[in-house]
């Protein structure tokens, strides 16, 4: 699996260190590298987003605070100048909180806890394109591996950090992104919205507006609408 990063930074060279560091992990790509928050924001709407590496002491607006605001929010490792400003990043979920310069043993600690929190365990015999009815994936909840049959999946829901993956009977909660999630998924699965992914297997209706399964309805983004029917239909 490819790990998408960010990097937002109002300095030059801390940046350009992430980057370098990020060049020794062959499971993670970088996205783009920022220097304010507010480019950070448009790159962030237009493309899925794993991990954030972000500063927090940048003028205009600070890394905690605009974190804070955002709707979706990836994982995220703060970086700082200041040892003072840890304990707001923790308060904040962060995956870490790392302090300038950082260093490479201590940067990839951090990540290393990332890949420990977001770890989901896939069938090595999984093909993307088969649609046998024993094709499944673990997912890690309340420290346990859980088996999830795709066959039983009926759509996963975004809910801020977490996903909620719906089934006939049941529910699973679980800390993770719905964009990484999507990545574990295989061809039945198809995103309609930035909250929504369902199983195309058990769409019962549509509109150019929804699509239900059964008694649910579940709105079709329109970023994802022209796809959407391009590929079910």
């Amino acid at each position: 699996m490819i790990y998408k990063c960010l990097i937002i930074d109002d300095e030059e060279l801390a940046r350009e260190l992430i980057e370098t560091h990020l060049k020794q992990l062959d499971d993670f790509e970088l996205v783009a590298s920022c220097a304010s928050s507010i480019k950070a924001s448009t790159i962030l709407q237009q493309q899925p987003v794993d991990l954030l590496f972000l500063d927090i002491e940048m003028p205009v607006l600070k890394g905690t605070d605009f974190f804070k605001n955002l709707l979706q929010k990836p994982k995220v490792i703060f970086t700082t100048a200041y040892r003072d400003y840890a304990l707001d990043g923790f308060e904040l979920n962060a995956i870490d909180y790392l302090l300038k310069p950082i260093t490479f043993s201590r940067f990839f600690n951090a990540i290393e806890k990332f890949k420990e929190q977001s770890s989901i365990v896939v069938n090595d015999t999984q093909s993307s394109l088969t649609t046998t009815e024993d094709d499944f994936i673990f997912v890690s909840k309340n420290r346990k591996k859980v088996k999830m049959i795709f066959d039983e999946i009926l759509y996963v829901e975004s809910l801020k950090d977490y996903i909620k993956i719906h089934l006939d009977n049941e529910s699973h909660t679980i800390k993770f992104s719905i964009s990484a999630f999507e990545k574990e998924l295989d061809a039945r699965f198809i995103r309609i919205h930035r909250s929504y992914i369902v199983n195309k297997n058990k769409i019962t209706a549509y509109t150019k507006n929804d699509i239900e399964i059964g008694e649910i309805e579940i709105p079709i983004g329109d970023n994802y609408r022209k796809g959407m029917i391009a590929i079910m239909f």
